[in-house]
């Protein structure tokens, strides 16, 4: 009894109760280390080092060497013009095709439980399965798109939608759409059930219109949940890799490579390590740079809209 009252005015509540708080997050502290920032930092590393994995001779400190590399690459600038049209296409067709489908499927008709579990199915499909067969079916021999676009007048021959370079890019691009979107919609349609009825209502007694309410009330309700959705998919859609591999592997001639495929075909074609690292260092800051300025802007604005 003596020694266990020593022990426990050795040790107040409050230091048990932290010691108890760090036992617990122990392992996400082990998780995050391993998983996240010990590869982050041998990335970064191995930007700065000669790194070959078919040629151990291959070694040593490259300095900028890498980067050089990667900047001087006769494909880098279309690579990164590639990666921003297809980013930003992508996050504003989802954007748009999901805010559409989730105010269409926000009223109560019958049937919209039905279509609401319909409209998920393009977000659960596997990439791979999914662009193996739009690139079926675009096949400009036996592909149903090129047939029914014949069949109502919109081509007057079949196209090679995959295999010309002024074409291809948007193809792949309005394929990510497709597969993307049903994220947007359920989220948004989540947010859309969350505002109020009564206020809905009551602009349109006072004689709001559809196209009014929409933009005055249920549109501002939702500027936080688009906001979160967009940057989540800025991020997610520069760095995807498997739709643009699966479906074109970057050609025709480069029209679709863009960088992660480009980091791909540094590391997994050239072996190359070293280059690959520089080039996902430099996708990496181009990002932190972006969404840093764009929280300090957001955090200015806030302060200066408080301030008035």
């Amino acid at each position: 009894m003596g020694s266990k009252n020593i022990k426990r005015q050795k040790y107040s509540r409050e230091q048990q109760r932290r010691f108890t708080a760090m036992l617990l997050i122990i392992p996400s502290i082990i998780f995050l280390v391993g998983l996240i920032a010990y590869p982050l930092v041998k990335v970064v590393i191995d930007s700065f080092r000669l790194v070959n994995l078919t040629n151990v001779a291959v070694s040593g400190f490259a300095g900028f060497e890498n980067y050089v590399k990667v900047l001087t690459n006769e494909h880098f600038q279309k690579a990164l013009s590639n990666t921003v049209i297809w980013t930003l296409l992508s996050v504003i067709g989802e954007f748009i095709f999901g805010m559409i489908t989730a105010v269409a499927l926000n009223n109560q008709v019958k049937g919209v439980g039905f279509f609401r579990s319909l409209i998920i199915i393009p977000f659960v499909v596997p990439v791979v399965v999914a662009g193996l067969t739009w690139e079926w079916m675009l096949s400009p021999d036996f592909g149903i798109i090129n047939y029914l676009f014949e069949k109502i007048g919109l081509i007057s021959e079949s196209v090679n939608w995959l295999g010309e370079k002024e074409t291809a890019l948007l193809t792949v691009t309005f394929v990510n759409i497709w597969r993307s979107f049903p994220f947007y919609t359920v989220t948004l349609l989540a947010a859309l059930q969350s505002i109020p009825h009564d206020i809905i209502e009551a602009a349109a007694v006072d004689g709001a219109n559809a196209p009014k309410r929409f933009m005055k009330i249920i549109f501002p309700q939702l500027k936080s949940v688009s906001m979160v959705l967009i940057g989540m998919h800025l991020i997610w859609t520069s760095i995807n890799f498997d739709y643009v591999w699966v479906m074109t592997e970057g050609g025709p001639f480069y029209a679709t490579e863009t960088l992660p495929v480009q980091i791909y075909r540094y590391a997994m074609k050239q072996y190359d390590v070293g280059a690959a690292s520089a080039l996902s260092t430099m996708m990496i800051g181009l990002m932190t740079i972006g969404f840093v300025t764009y929280f300090y802007i957001k955090k200015v604005r806030s302060k200066s809209e408080g301030i008035k």
